[in-house]
Parts: structure tokens; sequence; C-alpha cells
């Protein structure tokens, strides 16, 4: 009996070790609930009231995994989060339509190739295709079928343009995104989320921006930008080796919540 041969995984790695990439997670879920289905669901089976932080740590935790795990742990992640998809259902969407696990992913890649390349201005080159191709496997650990992603680079681009062009954002969605960026159990962070809500909604493209009803300004845009400029600038001079060193702690801490999970879905 012959293994299957690993899976490349450097370049996904090499973009999910970037801490700057979090920029971007309120562009990636925005994205994501700007779909009414998606939208509806994390409305129906997310607490995101009461537990504000559940979904960005569920997420971070799988991604973290899938990317810096074995192939074994993020297999075994899987699993879990197809037997939990399969309790996300309602009028009209299914946690495991392949549909909404394209998009979903594909938020996420563009939400990271957004940062590296518009925000860290950095060149991609061959470096955007081949994460398009590695970025796959998070998709294909959920049993999503290969042939339903984009297949490259341009693939991508075409899909996420027609798709953000397409997307109507309901009241579910802006409800999401009010419980999102305006949590009441967040208040004592608030200058974190004062600022994350500046960032997510400079960061959002314009249409979606405007159907959220997020407010923006041309002076707005210049502050962010100038800032962002200006951070990336010197999260440059500090060397990749040491920007990615905390990968390790990452990935224990993500180890240490998901067997929480495990131990509470055994036990629930």
């Amino acid at each position: 009996m012959t293994t299957a041969p690993a899976r490349d995984r450097t370049v996904l790695r090499l973009l999910a070790a970037e801490p700057a990439v979090m920029l971007a997670a309120g562009r990636a879920l925005l994205l994501q609930v700007a779909h009414p289905k998606v939208a509806q669901g994390v409305a129906d089976h997310s607490d995101l009231r009461h537990r504000p932080l559940d979904r960005l740590y569920g997420t971070l935790d799988f991604l973290t995994i899938v990317a810096f795990g074995t192939e074994e742990e993020a297999e075994r992640m899987g699993r879990a989060i197809r037997r939990t998809h399969e309790r996300i259902t309602g009028p009209g969407y299914s946690g495991n339509d392949p549909d909404l696990q394209v998009w979903v992913n594909a938020t996420l890649i563009d939400a990271a190739l957004f940062v590296y390349e518009d925000v860290l201005r950095s060149p991609s080159g061959d470096l955007a295709a081949a994460y398009i191709d590695q970025a796959r496997f998070v998709a294909e650990v959920l049993g999503c079928p290969p042939g339903a992603q984009p297949a490259d680079l341009a693939s991508f681009r075409r899909y996420m343009d027609d798709a953000i062009a397409g997307l109507e954002v309901t009241d579910t969605g802006r409800m999401v995104m009010r419980e999102v960026l305006w949590s009441r159990r967040l208040r004592w962070l608030w200058p974190a989320t004062a600022l994350n809500r500046f960032v997510t909604a400079g960061l959002l493209p314009e249409p979606i921006r405007v159907q959220y009803g997020l407010p923006w300004s041309r002076a707005r845009d210049r502050a962010l930008w100038t800032a962002l400029r200006t951070g990336a600038f010197a999260y440059r001079l500090v060397p990749g080796r040491l920007r990615r060193a905390g990968v390790p702690l990452l990935l224990w801490n993500s180890r240490r919540r998901s067997a929480r999970r495990a131990r509470g879905y055994r036990t629930g």
C-alpha cells in the first residue's frame, strides 16, 4: 500500500504566518456575510451577540491547523467541521454547500493577497499563483470538490470580481455586521474595536461598504492609507523570520482550543 505524497504548503504557510494578514480579517468576514445564504447561516447558528469571538477563533484555529499542523490533524479538523456543518441547515442554505465553501475560502484567500499586494506592496509574481493553488487545500479539507474551485490565479480574479459584483447585502447581513463591529460584549475593548471598524470599512470594496451603510469619505481614506503605508514600511524592516516567530505558539493555542471543543462535542 502506498501513501499519497504530502501536499506542498510552503506558500500557504508563508502568507498564513504573516501577522499583517489579520488586518483584512474584517474584510473577509463582511464579504462572507454579504452573501445572503452565509449571512442567514451565521445569524441562525452563531451566537454572535453573547460570544462574539467564537467565529473568529474557530476560523483562526482551523486555518492555523490546516496550514501548519500535520495533514492528519488537518483531515481530523476537517471531519469535525463537516459534522458541524451537517447541522447548519435552513431555508435555502447548507453548511456543506460546495458553492458556499468556495466563497468563504475565496474571501480568506482574497484577504491574504490583498494585504500582501495592496497593503505591504510586496511583489507577488509566481507567489500569488502558487498561493491560489495551495490554498485550495483549505476547502478540500472541508470536502469541497477541487473542480468547484477556481483553477488558477486568473480564474480566481474573475471569480472574485463577478462574485462581488453580484452580492446583495441583506438586512440579516447588516445585522451580523453590527454584531461584529459594534459588539456590546467587547465594549471594554473600545479603542481596538473602533480601530477595527475604521480599518474594516476602509478595506471593503466600495460597493459592499455602501450596501452595509458604513460611512466613509476621502479624508478617511487618505488617513487610512497613510497609516497603512507608514506601518507597512516599518513592518518590512522587521526580518521575516522574526515576524513569523509566533507561529509555534499560535499552533499550540489552536490545538489546545480545538481539543477543548472536541471534548465539548463528545460530551454535549
